[in-house]
């Protein structure tokens, strides 16, 4: 599937197609990052990209609707896509899974020898209903194992520690739980609502976008969760305020700043 910039001929339609990304960024990674940068767009219904060396430095991203693609387009054309501008258009060939649906899909012939080996096809990104499905039992199973200790599972807690004895069962029996006041103004964000399929490089590009950007740290025993690390209060303060609600999958991120 090659593509040629052919300029205005291309007209709109629901997959876009990308290149001069990084070529050095592996495969799955690269998939799972341009998911979670262009979810807030719209519904993807795939993301595709080749380990083949012609392909290299390309995907293409399949969108639900036209108007997903062309918001897409506009909003990220240029884009510093770990470390490299991407070069967006709409795709000159329509995808399988698009021919599919409209019924217009036809085989493609198949590939002389020669060119097939070798050639190695990854997975296709899940739908985003089935990363929504394998989140929600992650988290009842999370939400398990932290009820069996005697924890509240709904306390994210800041960088794994104890929860506050406002949270513990009281052994006597019941107790009414304190509602905690939000934490004080600080160079730290909390960020919730993260899809769990998420890498910290992906999350990433989004901060870095901000003064001040140090670090994303995830924690991988409790997956949703991320803690963000900026200069200062105020730089932390501009960054939440303009990442606050953003759409990564069908989830709106919520920022607060961490306890400490």
């Amino acid at each position: 599937m090659e593509e040629v910039n052919t300029g205005n001929e291309i007209p709109p339609n629901m997959t876009i197609y990308i290149n001069n990304l990084n070529e050095k960024i592996k495969n799955d990674e690269l998939k799972k990052s341009l998911h979670a940068v262009f979810s807030q767009f719209g519904k993807i219904l795939e993301v595709l990209a080749f380990k083949t060396l012609k392909h290299k430095g390309q995907a293409w991203v399949v969108f639900e609707d036209v108007s997903s693609a062309t918001s897409a387009i506009r909003q990220m054309q240029g884009f510093p896509f770990y470390d490299k501008p991407m070069r967006i258009q709409y795709a000159k060939t329509k995808s399988d899974i698009i021919a599919k649906a409209d019924g217009t899909f036809v085989p493609r012939e198949r590939r002389k020898r020669h060119e097939e080996k070798g050639k190695t096809l990854t997975p296709l990104h899940p739908s985003v209903e089935v990363l929504i499905s394998l989140g929600k039992k992650r988290k009842d199973q999370h939400d398990a194992n932290q009820a069996a200790m005697g924890m509240n599972p709904a306390y994210a807690g800041s960088y794994g520690t104890t929860p506050p004895l406002s949270q513990i069962p009281y052994p006597g029996g019941a107790k009414s739980v304190i509602p905690e006041a939000p934490a004080p103004p600080n160079n730290i964000l909390f960020v919730q609502n993260v899809p769990h399929d998420t890498t910290p490089m992906a999350l990433q590009m989004f901060f870095l976008q901000f003064p001040g950007f140090k670090e994303v740290r995830m924690v991988e025993a409790k997956p949703g969760i991320a803690f963000v690390e900026y200069g200062d209060e105020m730089q932390a303060t501009v960054a939440m305020q303009g990442l606050q609600n953003l759409k990564m999958g069908q989830q709106n991120l919520l920022i607060s700043y961490a306890k400490k």
